[in-house]
């Protein structure tokens, strides 16, 4: 018994002190004065490049380097919506966020507007409910 009651107390402690050393998340998402965690000059002039030409292949590959499957490839998965989601990021360059604000809206992707670590605000505040593929649940809970 004392042997369960030590290996609890360990394991508490050891998920305890993980979760204190934790980084907090950036909130780069929707947000282009941001830097998210893959940030690299090389990475970002690649991105660039990628939409400026609306070149939706190469994007994709960037987005999938290294094995990441980022949510935004489950809404930007077509050459059109890719195209709206550059259409997007180019008013945001420019200093219109309203503009590229309605244009990720109409994507059915969420703004950078301070959302915790888990990506969710809990009980739909600020209506950022996404269900893209109309199956009833929440995109960003699967």
């Amino acid at each position: 018994m004392n042997r369960y009651v030590i290996g609890i107390a360990v394991a508490t402690a050891v998920v305890g002190i993980a979760l204190i050393a934790m980084p907090a998340v950036s909130a780069y998402r929707g947000d282009n004065t941001k830097q998210g965690p893959n940030y690299t000059p090389e990475r970002e002039a690649a991105m660039e490049k990628a939409f400026k030409a609306k070149d939706f292949a190469a994007w994709k590959k960037l987005m999938t380097e290294n094995g990441r499957q980022p949510g935004v490839l489950r809404i930007v998965d077509t050459q059109v919506e890719f195209n709206k989601f550059a259409d997007a990021w180019a008013l945001a360059e420019q200093g219109k966020t309203v503009e590229a604000a309605k244009l990720r809206a109409e994507l059915g992707l969420r703004q950078g507007n301070g959302m915790g670590r888990s990506g969710v605000r809990g009980q739909n505040n600020g209506g950022n409910f996404v269900d893209a593929n109309k199956n009833g649940t929440c995109d960003m809970m699967e």
